[in-house]
């Protein structure tokens, strides 16, 4: 086959022109092999009719002679039609030596390993740890780990948690403590949905402050409320605080549950 240079289409041997690209085909020389007489190009290192080394043979001085265009459709109209291609027996040397060398297993044999002294070498293994085994009874020494390196250090995050952080009611001077082992805790009014954590139902003038009112939130180093979506509203530092959104809370803001500034809380975190 003739490789085109331009498309890389896969011409018929003898071919002038690509039947692709219609491009002019190189004119590609034949050689005969010296040892089967096979037409095959003047460039190629092995005869693909029969295996043969042409190298060794353009070294050796082995003559091989080019033929002309029709000789070399003649001889590849020849090579096609044999039946049969004879390969000689110099060129499988390294194979039938290595088939004589291989040595032949007898898959047959019993094995040649002694069951009973197998078993009597296992009886006499220690069982058990094998570290605890390899030392004796009156060497072995007890290990006293102390509580403080038992327990793993507390996060950050839990101590932080420990802040102690309230809500002093303006109007009773009434101080609540927020819970610390809550991350969110729910302010409002003893309800059938989330029952509060921070119950101001008892508080004068409650009823301007919702059932379900806000949240007190713990996230990182800080405290945040939020308006949880309040009849009346939260103030912050007399500013309205839109529902869903979160104030990060410092000591001394001013939380108003509802308009007039009735319920009101001043944050406090102990030092």
């Amino acid at each position: 086959m003739i490789t085109c240079p331009s498309c890389s289409h896969q011409n018929p041997d003898g071919a002038i022109h690509c039947e692709a690209c219609y491009t002019p085909l190189p004119v590609i020389s034949m050689i005969n092999c010296p040892n089967c007489g096979a037409s095959v190009q003047s460039d190629a290192k092995f005869c693909g009719h029969c295996g043969y080394n042409l190298q060794s043979a353009k070294l050796e001085g082995v003559a091989m002679t080019e033929q002309s265009p029709d000789a070399i459709a003649n001889n590849i109209d020849e090579n096609e039609s044999a039946e049969s291609i004879a390969v000689p027996e110099s060129s499988t040397p390294e194979l039938s030596a290595d088939l004589e060398a291989e040595p032949s297993v007898d898959l047959e044999a019993e094995p040649s390993v002694d069951l009973e002294a197998a078993a009597e070498m296992l009886e006499t293994l220690p069982t058990g740890d094998p570290e605890v085994a390899a030392v004796p009874p009156e060497e072995q020494t007890e290990i006293n780990i102390p509580e403080s390196a038992a327990k793993p250090p507390a996060s950050s995050k839990t101590q932080l948690q420990q802040i102690q952080a309230s809500l002093l009611h303006v109007q009773t001077n009434v101080t609540l403590e927020i819970p610390p082992h809550l991350q969110v805790v729910h302010i409002g009014k003893p309800n059938n949905m989330i029952p509060p954590d921070i119950d101001v139902s008892g508080f004068p003038d409650s009823d301007i402050v919702s059932r379900v009112h806000g949240d007190l939130r713990f996230e990182g180093d800080a405290f945040y409320f939020e308006d949880t979506g309040s009849s009346n509203g939260t103030y912050i530092n007399n500013t309205a605080l839109p529902a869903g959104n979160r104030h990060r809370l410092r000591p001394g803001d001013r939380i108003s549950l509802g308009k007039g500034d009735k319920v009101t809380f001043i944050f406090q975190i102990a030092e």
